[in-house]
């Protein structure tokens, strides 16, 4: 507590009292009971006083008769680690030391507002307003949230004044918890035991009992359920241990941590598992009757070698006039999965696969992902295609869209099909050059119209059996991915603008899109004057010629060190794709309309695509758009969510991989910076890790912010964003997923000598470990690096 908390709990009022609440401060801090903090907050140092105050009268019941339900501690190693306060970060300003049972002047019911928590560091969060988009997100410090999580509906009092430019204000009440579960590393001392979040924004720990333990040992990684939330910040909240996943650090531990972490499904449901082995596979002859056949056709599967649901396929014949067919064959995935069925409810809810580094987490059960609807070869299979008529050059006379039914000739492989567009050689060369010397004319229309070339870097593993990963990799496009890419695009669009135009006159029949707003200028600019500082000049103010200008800045940074830092910012600077039901087109691609068609197999509004076409196909009445607005919405979240949980998952691996480098040395580049450290990112595995200011040989360094650069205090040595940097492998922290490194110092051994001495001389030297924490405001700013991601069209 600090004095003032102290002072008004005692109704402390006159000159006299405080002096005399000082007088026992200080023999309390004498005798060894309290300890002063900072901010004149002071802690209780006693260990038996610690484990009675954070013990909740439901930990106290239970135990043998005659018998404590827990021991106290006998010394302060869990306190060590974590902290005898329930939430370590504070801040603390004028007015801010307020807690419940405070006399806080009552405010009128208007200055309260109902909003949803986005937590941004373990010191505050934001409330965003209900029902607006253009409101001011409200700032939270966490010795006011009342507990509350990530998405979690709160009622928040406005203060008066602001913090950076925003509203500040206290949470009076907690309306909705939507997920009190936390996944943490698990530490017993005594009996009593102590969760602390892996993710770092939670800024509490979680106090289980021994009752509710459930045999899970100390360095366990564990998913806590918290069961009762306490009404004052001076105890901690309560849990369980509802899942156990073993040591902390295991790569089984680990990933199923991330699963957990992000609410991601561990199983199916059994009914959902037996409605669908309950599905039929034969194909009744009426079913193949109302379909379009194109069984006797060219058709094949391209996809990755170790891929095992195939939506897709392509079929190709050349018609008399001379023009080509190209057929574009998606899995009919919503004939077998009917609305109010079980199969239904799930894959909604579920909304998109999750591709994790060593395991995929589907939308739908095996039965149906890798089986009913999957395009394997050699099976007669039930497809929703698009149908095109083009010419040699890519241009389009005919679309057709409808019900039909394949047969897949053939599956390959992208590096199969690579060998094909490479040596002209092989089984249906032919045909896969025929659509790939298509495919490139119709990407280069598509440029031409506008699109970006902007493209994220996807990093890859191989592992070992145990998931141990042996290397590291960027996945690499070539053209046999890109022509696949592009006749999925086509399809796409064309679907897209299909539905659009049924109806000329507002409002319009209702679909899904998948919409990618124009950047905000002010976004643009900031981003301009990023690049300038690296030598290139963007005018980004004519929003004709945005998509130019980016291309061109694409082009000149092709393999140079800042390469990946700018095309990452610029990605960043963009809005992100989103379903909805407004067609608002799609910036990054240049098209008026798209949608998502052609992945049913593991994205839940390619289904609702799919229902909405076929609906209208069949001469169906408009849809009503607020229901398909709200399960948009839904997938627009769930979408978000898995690639978090990717990133992490990709992290992890990462970090796994740098164990094994301990003490080696690798050449990379600065691709964030921090008033804290510089993020180094090795060039040729993309690993990630920072190096301390306090680190850096030769200097003292401070953050320029502004001009987004380091510079020494003595030297003027400037770092910025891209330079190239040697470093050395210091440490990699798998249940931090941090990584340490430190320049190469080619000085001479006395003068590095000499610098060790002063640091040690001077107290110095870095707290090991870091943590990642948004100095900026909420989303972070552009001085910190890109964070790479799968790139989602």
């Amino acid at each position: 507590m600090a004095y003032r908390q102290l002072s008004r709990r005692l109704g402390v009022t006159t000159k006299g009292q405080r002096e005399e609440i000082f007088a026992h401060i200080k023999v309390l801090r004498k005798n060894g009971l309290i300890t002063l903090l900072q901010n004149d907050e002071y802690r209780l140092a006693d260990a038996d006083a610690v484990a009675a105050a954070l013990m909740p009268s439901s930990a106290k019941k239970g135990g043998k008769k005659g018998e404590s339900a827990v021991a106290p501690p006998r010394n302060l190693s869990v306190q060590a680690q974590f902290g005898q306060d329930p939430i370590v970060h504070r801040r603390r300003s004028a007015g801010f030391d307020y807690v419940d049972g405070d006399d806080r002047p009552d405010r009128a019911p208007s200055n309260t507002i109902i909003g949803t928590v986005d937590l941004a560091t373990p010191s505050f969060a934001f409330v965003v307003p209900e029902g607006t988009d253009n409101g001011d997100d409200i700032r939270v410090f966490t010795d006011q949230l009342k507990f509350a999580l990530q998405g979690d509906v709160v009622r928040v009092r406005l203060r008066s004044g602001s913090r950076d430019g925003r509203p500040m204000g206290d949470v009076v009440e907690v309306l909705k918890r939507v997920r009190p579960e936390i996944v943490g590393q698990l530490q017993v001392q005594g009996t009593l035991g102590f969760v602390k979040a892996d993710n770092r924004k939670v800024y509490f720990d979680v106090f289980v009992p021994p009752h509710l333990l459930h045999d899970a040992r100390t360095g366990d990684k564990v998913l806590v359920r918290i069961n009762e939330f306490p009404t004052d910040n001076h105890r901690q909240p309560v849990g369980e241990v509802v899942r156990n996943f073993g040591q902390a650090g295991g790569n089984e531990a680990e990933i199923n941590a991330i699963m957990a972490e992000f609410g991601l499904p561990f199983e199916f449901p059994s009914e959902v598992e037996e409605e669908s082995e309950g599905i039929s596979e034969v194909i009744e002859q009426d079913e193949i009757a109302r379909r379009r056949d194109f069984r006797n056709i060219t058709t094949f599967t391209i996809d990755p070698a170790d891929a095992k649901d195939f939506d897709d396929a392509l079929s190709i014949r050349q018609l008399e006039n001379g023009h080509w067919e190209v057929g574009v064959h998606i899995a009919d995935v919503t004939h077998y999965v009917r609305p109010g069925t079980e199969l239904e409810r799930e894959g909604k809810h579920r909304a998109t696969s999750v591709y994790l580094v060593d395991r995929v987490i589907p939308m739908l059960p095996e039965r149906l992902s890798n089986g009913l609807c999957s395009l394997r070869p050699n099976e007669d299979k039930l497809t929703f295609s698009a149908v095109f008529e083009l010419d040699e050059n890519g241009k389009l006379y005919e679309s057709w869209f409808g019900k039909t039914i394949i047969h897949s000739d053939r599956r390959f492989s992208y590096e199969e099909a690579q060998e094909r567009i490479e040596s002209k050689e092989g089984d249906y060369a032919v045909e896969i050059n025929v659509l790939n010397d298509m495919a490139h004319k119709i990407c280069a229309q598509r440029f031409k119209q506008g699109a970006i070339t902007f493209e994220t870097q996807e990093v890859k593993f191989r592992l070992d059996e145990n998931g141990k990963p042996l290397g590291v990799y960027v996945k690499e496009r070539k053209d046999a991915h890109k022509m696949i890419e592009e006749f999925m695009l086509l399809a796409n669009r064309k679907v897209a603008e299909f539905v659009f135009n049924l109806k000329k006159t507002k409002p319009r029949f209702t679909m899904v899109y998948r919409v990618h707003e124009a950047p905000e200028p002010e976004r643009l600019q900031t981003f301009a004057l990023f690049a300038q500082k690296f030598g290139y000049k963007l005018k980004l103010d004519n929003p004709k010629k945005i998509s130019t200008e980016l291309n061109n800045l694409s082009s000149e940074v092709v393999g140079k060190p800042e390469q990946n830092v700018l095309q990452g910012l610029a990605i960043r600077t963009m809005a992100k794709a989103i379903y909805t039901t407004e067609p608002l087109g799609h910036f990054g691609l240049a098209f008026a309309h798209y949608s998502h068609f052609t992945s049913p197999i593991r994205r839940y509004p390619d289904m609702m695509a799919h229902r909405l076409l076929e609906h209208y196909l069949e001469g169906g009445k408009n849809v009503p758009a607020e229901p398909v607005e709200e399960e948009c919405k839904h997938s627009s979240a769930r979408e978000k969510l898995a690639a978090n949980a990717e990133r992490a998952s990709i992290k992890f691996k990462q970090v796994e991989f740098m164990v094994d480098e301990i003490g080696n040395t690798f050449k990379g580049v600065v691709s964030g910076l921090t008033e804290r450290g510089m993020y180094i990112e090795i060039e040729e595995n993309k690993c990630e890790g920072m190096v301390r200011l306090s680190d850096i040989p030769g200097d003292e360094f401070e953050l320029d912010k502004d001009n987004y650069r380091i510079v020494g205090r003595r030297t003027k040595r400037i770092i910025q964003f891209g330079d190239v940097m040697e470093v050395v492998v210091k440490s990699a922290n798998l249940l931090d997923r941090t990584i340490d490194f430190e320049l190469v110092d080619n000085r001479p051994d006395y003068v590095k000598k000499r610098e060790a001495d002063e640091r040690k001389n001077r107290g110095g030297g870095a707290p090991r470990g870091y943590r990642d924490y948004d100095k900026g405001g909420k989303g972070g700013g552009m001085a910190k690096g890109a964070h790479k991601g799968n790139k989602r069209r």
